[in-house]
């Protein structure tokens, strides 16, 4: 049994939760160590659980629990070289054989987890997402990239679970309330992804078959879950896809988890 939650999504904070067969993982920790642990058991689980917790990057919306769940239950923190210079600052204090380092676009085999981190385009010092194999299932996480080159594409492609982002509407980003500068850094290559990119994106991976989609890391002041939802679900619905039974496209919300998604 594999099983994929939200625990909460946007420019506030991040946490994914995954567990495969007695394996439990994070996927970013972007809360207080408090309102993960909340966040976990609102799921039905133990935070003392947890086996590890892997760092996209180091930006305070994915790593501000983390050094604090890792010292209060001991749990190791996976992250590349430039993520762990940049979390450093953040982390307090972690007990050395909690550090593990890895080599992005090198494989990670942790447990029963054969975990791929995969470089991404965004003003961090060596982000990455995440494509996880588990068995015969495939489950992606990428979010806070403003570009998707075909070497992702090609790694990411035939997942069944796509945690993807949609982080802002261009016309709300344009006419919002952001310094041209800010506007700038999310529109380029190494910001984010608007509704219409992660629709284009998707449009170009997806099969059509049983595959769920779950809009990640929306902006609270340039985009909204409906305007989200709306922009993915036309452009999916316009290229023949089947959003009643082949593909489920969900919004993640941004303070509370999903639905719990197992898959057999």
């Amino acid at each position: 049994m594999t099983k994929f939650v939200s625990l909460s999504s946007g420019s506030s904070g991040n946490c994914v939760y995954i567990e495969h067969q007695g394996v439990h993982v994070l996927v970013d920790c972007g809360f207080s160590g408090k309102r993960i642990e909340d966040l976990i058991s609102d799921i039905g689980e133990s935070p003392s659980d947890i086996d590890a917790i892997f760092l996209t990057h180091e930006h305070t919306d994915h790593v501000k629990g983390a050094g604090i769940l890792s010292r209060r239950y001991d749990i190791p923190i996976f992250a590349n070289a430039g993520t762990w210079k940049g979390f450093i600052p953040y982390a307090g204090r972690i007990d050395e054989k909690n550090i593990k380092i890895f080599k992005s676009n090198n494989f990670i085999n942790f447990k029963n987890m054969d975990i791929l981190p995969i470089d991404i385009y965004h003003d961090a010092k060596e982000p990455v997402g995440y494509v996880f194999y588990l068995n015969n299932k495939k489950i992606t996480c990428l979010t806070d990239t403003g570009f998707i080159d075909d070497r992702m594409l090609y790694e990411i492609k035939g997942s069944d679970i796509y945690y993807f982002e949609a982080n802002h509407d261009l016309n709300a980003l344009k006419m919002g309330p952001y310094p041209f500068n800010t506007k700038k850094r999310i529109m380029s290559k190494f910001g984010h992804l608007s509704n219409d990119q992660a629709a284009d994106y998707l449009s170009d991976i997806l099969t059509g078959e049983d595959e769920y989609v779950f809009l990640a890391h929306l902006s609270n002041t340039n985009n909204t879950p409906e305007l989200s939802q709306y922009t993915v679900e036309n452009a999916l619905l316009n290229c023949g896809f089947d959003l009643k039974e082949k593909i489920k496209l969900r919004v993640c919300p941004r303070y509370k988890p999903t639905e719990v998604v197992e898959l057999k």
